[in-house]
């Protein structure tokens, strides 16, 4: 198995990068909003791998840090997602957000991913929230905190502002977030609304 290539940045491509190693150019897949993008070609990088071996191909994927590698290989154990998904789930949103939505059993936020429809996020959420561990328990330390915002707002008018943005197509995580930063306790429900709105665009 090959933890991790370093090497020089010898070509960017649509889904991959070709890093020269030793005289051998190593194809290796990476998330689309990879920080790999962001090196110049020729420069030093290095990705931490995992190889998927099939009867009729093997390939590289590779991460900026163990953190995106070790949530790569929880996606993957999960029934009936395998490496491309476990890959269109992290270009789609950075491996925090990911957790979060893992953590909150948001799958509307995971079906925003290339290929997963809603029974596949289910599945997700079922099958990794308890193995979020010490990131679900952060996550919901971050919860807490954030809801002490909510501490000085009307229930009422929170409530009919949340369910607004739901009916709006945003995902619960995406309206309680952008809730959290809006402090002013007297505002009306529209007030509220329209100060996430400015925080979601």
């Amino acid at each position: 198995m090959i933890h991790f290539i370093k090497g020089t940045l010898s070509e960017k491509l649509e889904n991959s990068v070709i890093v020269d190693n030793g005289g051998i150019g190593y194809e290796i897949f990476v998330p689309d909003n990879s920080n790999v993008y962001l090196i110049n070609e020729k420069e030093s990088v290095k990705l931490y791998t995992y190889m998927a071996v099939r009867e009729d191909d093997m390939s590289l994927y590779g991460f900026s840090d163990k953190e995106g590698l070790k949530l790569f290989r929880l996606l993957i154990t999960v029934s009936g997602v395998g490496a491309k998904a476990g890959m269109a789930l992290l270009s789609a949103m950075p491996p925090a957000e990911l957790r979060k939505a893992i953590a909150f059993e948001d799958t509307a936020l995971l079906t925003k991913a290339n290929g997963i429809g809603k029974k596949t996020a289910q599945r997700i959420v079922l099958e990794l929230k308890d193995k979020m561990g010490a990131v679900a328990d952060q996550i919901t330390a971050e919860t807490i905190n954030a809801s002490s915002a909510f501490d000085n707002i009307a229930q009422d008018a929170r409530n009919d502002a949340l369910n607004a943005l739901l009916s709006l197509g945003y995902s619960r995580l995406e309206a309680v977030e952008a809730l959290s930063f809006v402090s002013d306790g007297d505002l009306t429900a529209e007030q509220y609304i329209k100060a996430a709105l400015k925080k979601l665009f």
